[in-house]
């Protein structure tokens, strides 16, 4: 295979940028821990500042030296991938938007390029032209670089929080000794489904809880999937020696598990929350005094 002039020419000048990059890597680092990307970000000591850049300049050599400066996934980005996510999450959390954190990337290839002009006695040779060429598309690369890994730090940080919610909305209560339930409200999906099973079978050993109520009073619409994670959860429970009773299910909701032909036969139901506590109170032989006439439990 025959190589054209002008890939001898490229080639040449990655490695010239790569020598440029080792030999200044000093001066470099220290220019940059001035920018607005590692200044804002390392505000307790300038010298790890300096050094998360050196990690960035010797990745950059690392790149010009195998010539792929148009390659985001070239091996020498990847030791600085996390370094890069970390500033730029942390310039996110300040406020920055992706587009000024690319400008802020993007204005690194200043002083660098200045650094550059240096190296040649004559800076408008077709030589030094060709190197500023190849350090400006490796700075571009390194600019996608760290908007990948923003955005790629940032869906993370969506789905721990989304996690998070999923945690908080469901929470697991205790209403007497070894009963706790779960009050659902919303509709359920596979992933909430998934954290109530993990959150009741966690209650379960933790308070050593013999009744666990699902309360599904606040479920909108129950249909043949949620159904079929009702029934999980409960199988789940037996397994874990406690006994799981359903509360809350509608007119509405019952007819639909009856459409659906949904046994659920083997499960244990009642009509609201108040029902299956004296369910469960009943079957542990604590006896509830008989409201009155007007409603209230006599002392």
């Amino acid at each position: 295979m025959r190589v054209s002039q002008q890939d001898t020419d490229h080639g040449a000048a990655a490695q010239q940028v790569c020598g440029f990059l080792r030999r200044r890597r000093e001066q470099i680092a220290q220019r940059w821990a001035d920018a607005p990307l590692f200044r804002t970000v390392f505000t307790v000591s300038r010298d790890e500042a300096v050094d998360a850049c050196k990690a960035v300049v010797d990745a950059l050599a690392e790149v010009a030296a195998t010539g792929r400066l148009e390659d985001i996934t070239a091996p020498g980005f990847t030791t600085v991938r996390d370094q890069l996510g970390r500033t730029s999450a942390s310039r996110a959390r300040t406020g920055s938007t992706p587009a000024q954190i690319a400008d802020e990337v993007a204005a690194l290839r200043v002083c660098v390029h200045d650094l550059l002009r240096e190296e040649f006695a004559d800076p408008t040779a077709p030589q030094a032209h060709e190197a500023a060429l190849a350090l400006a598309v490796l700075m571009g690369t390194l600019r996608l670089v760290v908007m990948e890994t923003a955005l790629s730090a940032g869906s993370e940080l969506i789905e721990r929080q989304r996690q998070q919610l999923l945690e908080v909305t469901i929470p697991v209560i205790q209403l007497w000794e070894g009963i706790v339930a779960v009050p659902l409200i919303g509709t359920l999906d596979s992933a909430r489904s998934q954290v109530v099973m993990e959150s009741l079978l966690e209650a379960i050993v933790d308070r050593r809880a013999v009744y666990a109520i699902l309360d599904i009073t606040g479920v909108p619409t129950v249909d043949s999937l949620v159904a079929q994670h009702l029934m999980k959860t409960v199988a789940a429970a037996r397994l874990m020696g406690a006994e799981c009773v359903v509360s809350g299910i509608r007119p509405a909701i019952a007819q639909t598990i009856v459409h659906l032909g949904i046994d659920l036969g083997s499960v244990v139901t009642r009509a609201g929350l108040a029902d299956a506590l004296a369910y469960a109170l009943a079957r542990q032989g604590v006896e509830i005094p008989a409201p009155g006439p007007t409603g209230a439990i006599p002392a």
